[in-house]
């Protein structure tokens, strides 16, 4: 099915060149890589701080209190969040460093911190980035339990009550990810050939993932365990994905399921309305774009319509690139779609899920 769909490949006023000439020519004149910098270095450090000095002191007898050990899980938790987003991200699309080894040590992040980053480049860099927003091509947007995030989802009765509840079910979707998704996901491809037609081994992948399953729940819940109190642990845990869970679930929502962008049916014929550009730019918004501590956190995050359009520019470069992508899209009559602030993507997003639960067209 993936390889019968594809983008209208005419460009006749070659807004996609235009706007990567431009910025590239910004990258020139700066004399700077693409790739991240010390300012992306020192980031991971302080997200690596987050999330390993609180499990530290987990480790120690200095921390025994079950409420010490809980709140020491709940800062794990921020630590995970802003691993995946501006560490593993970053370096699964080959954008942390210039130097290849170091984009490949970096993407493994995302299994030490209990994900698999090898179903998340299929999922994310191969599907998500080549069809954002087409259902039953974007995983992003698939029928989730309780959830119906897309127009051509499956409407069942209690959706209409889908953006009350939202907001709770996200607080278990990193959990649910560790423990079941990745499972699921690689099975998936394996069976479908999506492994070996990106160029890797499905045993080889099993063994990677439960290896890195194994070192994760050991250091993170069974030797915890073992010094402290089981059910403190035991809390802490879900704690902390919680926290991971809600913070990840939330920036990746706000960049797709909001007013302004469309969603899209695999067309009949097999060949998109748009380009690949384009329909990055009708599928995409923005939220927070002034806000540097919304930017840093989220790993840029919050500037979707960049990283959608030059993915393999790392993070640290968006707030920059993204007048030229701005002022280009106007000058070509093309949407940019952006929140100013969080809340108000929120609420965009909140309003979107009650519309669909209510099988109300939104686009």
């Amino acid at each position: 099915m993936i390889s019968t769909v594809k983008f209208s490949r005419p460009d006749s006023k070659n807004f996609f060149k235009t706007m990567r000439e431009r910025v590239n020519g910004y990258f020139e004149e700066k004399g700077i890589e693409k790739t991240g910098n010390w300012e992306l270095y020192l980031k991971s450090i302080a997200m690596f701080a987050i999330y390993l000095l609180p499990l530290a002191l987990v480790l120690t007898p200095w921390v025994s209190h079950p409420a010490l050990i809980i709140g020491c899980y709940f800062i794990i938790g921020i630590g995970n969040a802003g691993i995946g987003l501006t560490v593993m991200h970053d370096a699964n699309h080959g954008a942390y460093s210039n130097i290849p080894w170091l984009n490949k040590l970096m993407s493994y992040s995302m299994d030490l911190i209990g994900s698999s980053s090898f179903t998340w480049h299929i999922q994310h860099n191969v599907m998500h980035h080549s069809f954002t927003n087409i259902y039953h091509l974007d995983e992003d947007i698939d029928d989730k339990p309780f959830l119906r995030l897309s127009p051509s989802g499956k409407l069942k009765k209690y959706h209409r009550f889908q953006h009350w509840y939202a907001l709770l079910l996200y607080c278990f979707a990193t959990l649910s990810w560790v423990i079941k998704k990745d499972f699921a996901q690689l099975i998936t491809y394996n069976k479908t050939g999506m492994t070996e037609k990106c160029g890797f081994n499905p045993t080889m992948q099993w063994f990677k993932m439960i290896g890195w399953k194994i070192v994760y729940f050991s250091y993170i819940l069974v030797i915890p365990m073992l010094l402290n109190s089981w059910w403190a642990v035991l809390i802490g845990f879900v704690v902390l994905h919680m926290v991971s869970g809600l913070l990840i679930t939330v920036v990746f929502q706000l960049a797709h399921v909001v007013e302004g962008p469309n969603h899209f049916d695999i067309p009949e014929e097999g060949e998109m309305e748009d380009t690949w550009a384009i329909h990055q730019l009708k599928s995409t918004a923005n939220f927070a774009c002034n806000s540097k501590i919304v930017t840093w956190f989220t790993g840029g995050l919050n500037h979707q319509i960049e990283h959608h359009l030059f993915p393999s520019i790392s993070h640290i470069h968006y707030r920059n690139i993204s007048k030229i992508v701005r002022e280009t899209a106007k000058e070509y009559n093309l949407p940019y779609y952006e929140f100013k602030e969080v809340t108000g993507a929120i609420s965009s997003h909140l309003k979107i899920l009650k519309m669909l639960g209510n099988g109300v067209a939104i686009s």
